[in-house]
């Protein structure tokens, strides 16, 4: 790792450091071979705040931008830090519901677009989200991707020396009820960038990818691990793993990942020709945002040659734990990595005492990188306990050697009369199973039981679907108590995932098969 930049009071303190102290390193790479040096970005996203302040834009301004992975939208997100606005990223995937709430939400003052992109016109949704308001009350709409506002910084007032004002607000996904405004500081987002740079250990000659959405929490977090150990990326518009791969691949590129299912995409392309590495100098994959089976990791190691740095985050904590390249292969595939510098961890017990090594509980954690709260006062009592430690809400243990493993989610453990049953379990065993390519657990409401175990699974090309019987003997031969074994099979075409990490969507799963007819 190259100089530590991480005492950086501001994410624009750590820009202007990393173009001082390696001006020349290539920072972005796009798609069409376009590049970004670390000085030209610094440069160019101060012209573009420049270009903002003449619109009105200074600190504080409320700021909406929606926009996929382009230098511009990178280039506009860092201007907007330059000047110490309070910005509010959202997923291009969002339409009307998601970006009215948003904007609503945070009363935005700019609201900043991709214009007319893919297919659909984003400026258009804006205007017609907003045509109601009063026209004093109506934000300032701009295409960033049609003009980019640019002008002489050389009358810029001094950029915010203060890390520790909320600046950015990022909505977690609702799913019944309207999404929480998850408030961030140039420091919550700096030090849990250190605690991915310290884990991944890379080096200025590596260059990582950037193909997930840059408005989710991972962007400014993997963003501030560039700065941090100064490294370059390739940018990627939109994900398509044919296209990914070779540009990945023409570009040098040594980390990729994104998620489990970004894994399961990158081990499809290898089996089309095993003989040939898709990327000949990948090193290493990294990611997070989804549980994954030990058998990925076996697979990738195997297949690719490479081994998979996971780990585990949420949009209030982006970087809670982070598996290491100087992790052993165990450590690597049946842990999510150990708890990154500056983070207190604990597994709390339904008594609120610590739980022991081993020994689930729910994981509460506390550090720098712990967001400020929710914009509702009333959801960020109910998240931090009397300790003043955040409730995950997620479930596991830590091992003697300090590393966590997640067993599952509080309102993902499966009450089987009275037994507390971890989903993750039966997935990871099940997964193993040449005739699944891919599978989810879920609890489904019995009369008798409580809760049901219902194993819902995804054939692996070439194969038959695996029997009720077949999916029983597995697990018997795994030795999992009979208690655990499902007593529902579900074979379907394809798992319902989120658009941004993959994640599966359990909630859909159990809301399809709740009322379905069962032989009890």
């Amino acid at each position: 790792m190259t100089e530590n930049l991480s005492d950086a009071a501001t994410m624009w303190e750590l820009v202007e450091r990393r173009a001082a102290a390696s001006p020349d390193t290539v920072l972005l790479i796009d798609e069409a071979g376009r590049t970004l040096t670390c000085r030209e970005f610094r440069d160019r996203a101060e012209r573009v705040a420049a270009g903002f302040a003449n619109l009105g834009v200074s600190a504080g301004t409320r700021v909406t931008w929606q926009a996929p992975n382009r230098f511009e939208t990178i280039l506009a997100s860092f201007a907007l830090a330059r000047l110490g606005a309070v910005q509010n990223p959202i997923l291009h995937l969002y339409r009307h519901k998601e970006v009215g709430y948003a904007i609503g939400a945070t009363d935005a003052e700019v609201v900043l677009t991709a214009g007319e992109w893919n297919g659909f016109d984003f400026t258009a949704m804006v205007h017609e989200l907003v045509a109601d308001r009063p026209e004093d009350r109506r934000p300032l709409v701009l295409d960033i991707f049609s003009e980019l506002p640019e002008a002489d910084a050389v009358s810029l007032a001094p950029a915010p020396t203060s890390g520790d004002e909320v600046r950015w607000i990022y909505f977690t996904s609702g799913t019944t009820s309207d999404p929480k405004g998850v408030r961030h500081s140039d420091r919550t987002l700096i030090t849990g960038a250190w605690g991915m740079a310290a884990a991944l250990d890379m080096a200025p000659d590596d260059i990582g990818s950037i193909a997930f959405p840059f408005a989710h929490i991972a962007g400014p977090d993997y963003f501030g691990t560039m700065l941090l150990s100064g490294f370059g990326a390739v940018l990627i518009e939109a994900f398509n793993p044919v296209s990914a791969v070779a540009t990945f691949a023409a570009n040098g590129v040594t980390m990729v990942g994104g998620s489990t299912a970004f894994y399961q995409m990158y081990l499809t392309e290898q089996r089309k020709d095993p003989a040939t590495p898709i990327i000949p100098t990948l090193r290493k994959l990294s990611g997070g945002g989804a549980p994954m089976p030990p058998e990925i990791y076996d697979e990738v190691l195997r297949e690719l040659g490479v081994p998979i740095c996971h780990g585990y985050g949420m949009t209030e904590c982006p970087m809670i734990c982070l598996g290491s390249p100087h992790d052993t292969d165990e450590q690597r595939a049946n842990t999510v990595g150990k708890p990154v510098p500056g983070l207190e961890l604990r597994t709390v017990g339904t008594d609120e005492a610590e739980t022991g090594a081993g020994e689930d509980g729910e994981v509460r954690v506390k550090g720098p990188m712990v967001f400020r709260g929710y914009t509702d006062e009333a959801a960020t009592a109910e998240a931090f306990d009397a300790d003043g430690w955040f409730r995950t809400g997620d479930v596991g243990h830590l091992r003697p050697d300090g590393h966590l493993v997640l067993t599952g989610r509080l309102k993902d453990i499966i009450i089987r009369k009275g037994e507390n049953i971890s989903a993750k379990e039966i997935e990871d065993l099940l997964y193993a199973h040449p005739k699944i390519a891919d599978v989810a657990v879920i609890g489904l409401p019995d009369r008798e039981r409580g809760e049901r175990v219902c194993a819902v699974v995804v054939t692996a090309e070439g194969q038959e679907p695996i029997t009720f019987d077949e999916m029983v003997a597995t697990l018997r031969d795994a030795q999992l108590m009979t208690q655990k074994i499902p007593e529902q099979l579900e074979v379907v075409a394809e798992l319902p995932r989120n658009q941004t990490l993959g994640k599966i969507l359990k909630y859909k799963l159990r809301d399809d098969l709740a009322d379905k007819p069962w032989p009890s």
